[in-house]
């Protein structure tokens, strides 16, 4: 192989080395924490939802928040906010009424 050819496969092999780098980079995790409360008419509605920094705070939060709510939910999503594309949620913790489980359940039977 020519020295100029060597040349153009190393510099092609960073190039594309580095659009792999940026792929992965690209990539961040969301940590949310939903909770649940009953109306006045029995129904139940969303409460607050709030975005937290990691697992741990997460679960610490969905436990506190399991105490004064129907429902708790805490789960991550990973993706790439500049194309929209995000797996699957990950399921961290869930306590009570939490309705969009409940629907998951009925549709599995």
């Amino acid at each position: 192989m020519s020295q100029r050819r060597a040349l153009f496969v190393l510099v092609l092999f960073l190039r594309l080395s580095q659009i792999d780098a940026a792929k992965e980079v690209a990539l961040v995790t969301y940590f949310v924490v939903q909770s649940f409360k009953v109306t006045p008419k029995g129904a139940i509605t969303s409460g607050e939802v709030m975005e937290v920094q990691n697992v741990e705070h997460a679960l610490r939060l969905a436990e506190k928040l399991a105490a004064s709510s129907a429902g708790v939910i805490a789960f991550s999503r990973t993706g790439d906010p500049s194309t929209g594309e995000f797996e699957e949620a990950v399921i961290l913790y869930a306590n009570g009424a939490v309705p969009a489980l409940e629907a998951e359940s009925a549709m599995a039977c």
